[in-house]
């Protein structure tokens, strides 16, 4: 298996701009524009999270409505990690009265310590938002209360002055079992578990957009799984369009877990000795290129109108956007793939989300920002908005504008630990 040298990562380091430079490169209007775009994203979390579970729901129209039938109060467990962090931000930024956000993520913590069903510690992916209740019978998701996870410690320590959010905060993560996820003879851990069957037989086995879950296992007070299991998945090395790039899933295995991880100069031990920001940075890069590759046939792609992860396309719901695989691929662009890498490469998403916004918000831009997708020669539009979708562009966002949720986040003493035992300056 290849892997990357520190030499790799160093050269990539040289070609690719730096964060700190990036950031002067914003100017007061590209500042309005992302300040419009977060309060919409933020929006979305605020009219449609149960102000008594913080459930969210996982989809709606892009006016607010509810999308009826089996879909109408499906909430998604990890969308409510992005909300308990879009509450923070709002909070900070004064979008709504700071006293009832504080109100709202206690609530919200009250009931996934005390009422939302659990097994030893883990959450059902999908859940009714007003009682909780198993949907579509589907798994206890290890990914999935992970990124609820992030956003339960985002909040405790924005409000580590409020001793029962902090405290409430520390009783859902203690009570993770990660031990039980974790395949003893792979030193993996299990995709999810059904009551009905038992432990999934997918295991996170290459690198995906896991690392924010074997963090949390590393670094939990008292189930934690040995550091070692970080470095049993593999990490297959892509070389595409001039890039070499760890991963060959779409932009969001690239985005997710780092939309709270602060890997900005790290780099992990041999064998592998990774950049995983810069890897991410340079992901980016390869997948405009990718994109850029396709004109010929798809001419509506351009330097400026690019983009393709997970989400709807006018024939369903897609995991689309292999960097090696044009499989499904009709031209359709997705804003959240340029959106959620703003916090790794502004200097080409936000002009690339602005054009998007210049030439096609009359049809694609409304109460909470961007559609999920939409074809720029068919005029096809998404009907609804993803909130996942619409959450991985708010923290990106705002990592960027302030490195906030970084901040927030990585302060924990449960993630430094983790990150003191898998990561090095350089």
């Amino acid at each position: 298996m290849k892997s990357f040298s520190r030499r790799d990562f160093l050269s990539l380091a040289a070609a690719l701009p730096a964060f700190s430079s990036i950031r002067t490169l914003i100017s007061s209007s590209d500042e309005a524009f992302l300040e419009n775009l977060s309060f919409r994203a933020f929006l979305f979390f605020s009219e449609h999270s149960d102000p008594h579970t913080g459930l969210v729901l996982d989809r709606v129209r892009t006016n607010g409505d509810k999308i009826r039938g089996r879909n109408l109060e499906a909430a998604s467990v990890a969308l409510t990690g992005f909300g308990l962090t879009a509450m923070c931000i709002a909070s900070d930024r004064r979008w709504m009265d700071p006293n009832q956000l504080r109100e709202r993520v206690r609530a919200t913590l009250r009931h996934f310590a005390y009422d939302q069903e659990h097994v030893q510690g883990w959450y059902y992916h999908f859940v009714n938002r007003k009682s909780g209740e198993r949907v579509w019978n589907s798994e206890l998701s290890t990914i999935d209360t992970a990124l609820l996870l992030a956003g339960v410690l985002t909040a405790q320590q924005y409000y580590r002055d409020d001793d029962e959010i902090f405290r409430l905060a520390s009783a859902i993560y203690e009570r993770v079992d990660f031990g039980w996820m974790l395949d003893k003879q792979t030193g993996l851990l299990h995709m999810g578990w059904r009551p009905e069957t038992g432990f999934l037989r997918a295991e996170w086995t290459a690198y995906d957009e896991q690392a924010i879950l074997y963090v949390l296992g590393i670094g939990s007070p008292a189930f934690a799984i040995p550091a070692r299991s970080w470095y049993r998945f593999d990490r297959p090395v892509i070389e595409n369009f001039g890039y070499r790039v760890v991963g060959r899933g779409p932009l969001f295995t690239h985005q997710y877990s780092q939309a709270w991880l602060d890997l900005a100069g790290l780099r992990d031990g041999p064998p592998f000795g990774i950049d995983y920001f810069h890897n991410s940075v340079a992901a980016t890069y390869a997948h405009r290129a990718y994109c850029l590759s396709l004109r010929s046939i798809y001419p509506n792609y351009s330097e400026n109108l690019w983009g393709i992860t997970a989400s709807d396309s006018d024939i369903g719901y897609l995991i689309w956007g292999d960097p090696l695989s044009r499989r499904d691929v009709d031209g359709t662009v997705v804003p959240c793939a340029a959106g959620g890498s703003l916090m790794f490469a502004p200097e080409i998403c936000l002009p690339a989300l602005r054009y998007m916004h210049e030439q096609f918000g009359r049809y694609v831009y409304g109460r909470y920002g961007f559609a999920d997708a939409f074809h720029p020669l068919t005029l096809w539009v998404d009907p609804d908005v993803v909130g996942i979708d619409v959450g991985i562009m708010l923290l990106s966002a705002e990592n960027l504008r302030s490195r906030r949720v970084w901040r927030w986040f990585n302060r924990s003493p449960y993630i430094k630990r983790a990150t003191q035992q898998l990561f090095q300056s350089y």
